[in-house]
């Protein structure tokens, strides 16, 4: 048996059920009975339950035999047995309590998780930039926008200008015929008739 495929196939287990804080140790100097222990949290007895029935179905389906599973009834410590590999799934109060890393992880497995290709993929795209598509998106709004707000202030003074007119053209008529008045010359007033010489007597 490859231990390699073997610590992959519980490790990809415990990712599709989005297991917390996956550790592999190499355990190969520390006792004959196993090569790999592999230590993982669940939040809840529901998710450490779902966590191991994830890992027996993703070794069985590569070919490879699950020995035993101890503490199901429980759900807080869930151990999945596949002979040369342990997994130890554990809700995070019973792991700090019983803090397996101190007994097996003199030698830590690295190795690459999904959440760390993801996290991987987010970091060369903000060191990247955005891409050229992007721009494009950006500046088609900003040439639809540029005209109108140009247009806007035109239509503004051209509404201003024709009233503007229309009050120089009225001072400068009031003007005209206040000039015309003044050159006129006042109008005579009508001679009083001369009144009748009186007759003698």
């Amino acid at each position: 048996m490859d231990i390699r495929k073997l610590q992959r196939a519980i490790v990809d287990g415990l990712e599709d059920t989005k297991a917390q804080n996956i550790r592999v140790f190499n355990t190969e100097h520390l006792s004959p009975l196993f090569e790999r222990v592999i230590v993982a949290s669940g939040t809840s007895n529901r998710q450490t339950k779902a966590l191991a029935a994830s890992v027996r179905d993703a070794v069985k389906s590569r070919g490879m035999q699950v020995l035993r599973t101890e503490g199901e009834a429980n759900g807080e410590w869930i151990i999945v047995d596949c002979g040369a590999a342990v997994a130890h799934i554990m809700q995070p109060g019973i792991r700090d309590y019983y803090h397996l890393e101190e007994i097996w992880g003199d030698k830590p497995v690295k190795m690459t998780l999904a959440s760390e290709v993801k996290g991987l993929v987010k970091a060369a795209e903000a060191r990247l930039g955005p891409t050229k598509a992007a721009p494009a998106k950006t500046a088609a709004p900003a040439k639809k926008a540029a005209p109108a707000k140009k247009a806007a202030p035109a239509k503004k003074l051209g509404a201003l200008r024709p009233p503007a007119k229309k009050v120089v053209s009225r001072t400068v008529g009031v003007k005209k015929a206040a000039a015309k008045l003044a050159r006129k010359p006042a109008a005579k007033a009508p001679a009083k008739k001369a009144a009748a010489p009186r007759r003698g007597r």
